[in-house]
């Protein structure tokens, strides 16, 4: 049976508080145990109440909610799941937040109205359990750098999804894969906030070149496309040459981007010739279409629990028979390069 996720909210707007905490007592497996304005209430209400999760504004007056953060990390270890309002500014101090060991970001609505906290409110629940029953955030893997000269490409593409701790298992993975990676597509279901400031960070960090993904892009060596947009799905389309298309329609089991349709695409298109990998993320997108991928031949990975942020998606991967290898995040580049490298007969 699961337990009780215990949360204290903590936001210097007493109309936030407010908004949160009704938003959350409402949801089945959440109680709210306490509120706080500020640092100094919050640090004297975990050790009473003893919290399994917090809530935590980035922006307060005095000790800052990274500030506080960083405290809690290093004094108190428990799950923190951060509010920001997703401007630039605040998306780079949210950048800083995961670094330090949130869970995740979750973006304030732009107005603070009944009408749109009821709109976010499965989201969030649905996080705050997650990260409840998750524990502390573990430290970063040790990813090994990818022999950036040394990749001989056998003509695989590769296929990955992520949510919930996506943004900073990307920032580990991605920059280990060589200049002359295999053509790969990322489902990365984000906040729009994000997004700048994301492709900056792994542009400056990565050698193969970082797109967003556009209809009708051919798929290229060396190239390394994001599907974030979230009114739209991202399939692969034709084999050999392929290519990526960008389809707005309804949203495929509750998700887009559908890393489930992403899969199911590259299976019918790619088959033996690619590679499927989910990393840490809610929920159960990607099981499905992974499973039809891992049928058809495709080499399939889900990043192991010991390492995920959120092992939902992860482990439904894992449950549905659509994995054919679990392993900690700092061993997936490897795995993966491994599987689209050339294997030339000894002379």
């Amino acid at each position: 049976m699961m337990e009780t996720a215990r949360v204290l909210i903590v936001d210097d707007s007493l109309t936030m508080r407010a908004l949160f905490s009704g938003v959350l007592e409402r949801a089945r497996g959440i109680e709210v145990v306490g509120m706080a304005a500020n640092a100094d209430e919050a640090r004297e209400l975990m050790i009473r109440l003893k919290p399994s999760v917090i809530t935590l504004d980035v922006e307060m007056p005095g000790m800052s909610g990274i500030e506080f953060l960083e405290e809690i990390m290093r004094e108190r270890p428990t799950p923190v799941v951060m509010l920001s309002t997703l401007t630039q500014k605040g998306a780079e101090i949210s950048f800083k937040a995961l670094e330090l060991g949130a869970v995740d970001c979750f973006p304030k609505p732009k107005s603070a109205t009944p009408e749109e906290f009821n709109a976010l409110a499965p989201k969030l629940a649905a996080l705050v359990i997650a990260a409840s029953s998750g524990g502390v955030k573990k430290a970063k893997p040790t990813t090994k750098p990818a022999a950036h000269d040394a990749f001989d490409w056998n003509g695989k593409m590769v296929a990955m999804s992520t949510s919930t701790g996506g943004v900073d298992a990307l920032i580990n993975l991605l920059p280990t894969f060589p200049a002359n990676c295999p053509p790969t597509v990322i489902c990365l279901p984000i906040d729009p906030g994000f997004i700048d400031p994301l492709v900056k960070r792994l542009k400056a960090a990565c050698p193969a070149q970082i797109v967003l993904a556009e209809d009708g892009q051919p798929l290229k060596q060396g190239h390394i496309y994001l599907a974030t947009d979230l009114g739209s799905h991202a399939v692969i389309d034709r084999w050999p040459d392929p290519s990526l298309r960008l389809l707005r329609s309804d949203p495929v089991g509750g998700s887009r981007p559908s890393a489930s349709l992403l899969f199911a695409t590259v299976a019918k298109t790619a088959g033996a010739n690619a590679v499927g990998c989910i990393l840490t993320g809610l929920g159960t997108d990607g099981a499905a279409g992974l499973k039809a991928l891992r049928a058809a031949g495709g080499y399939t990975i889900a990043e192991d629990a010991s390492t995920c942020v959120v092992d939902q998606a992860p482990s439904a991967a894992r449950a549905a028979g659509a994995v054919d290898v679990s392993l900690p995040l700092g061993d997936i580049a490897a795995a993966i390069l491994n599987s689209c490298r050339l294997v030339r007969d000894a002379a």
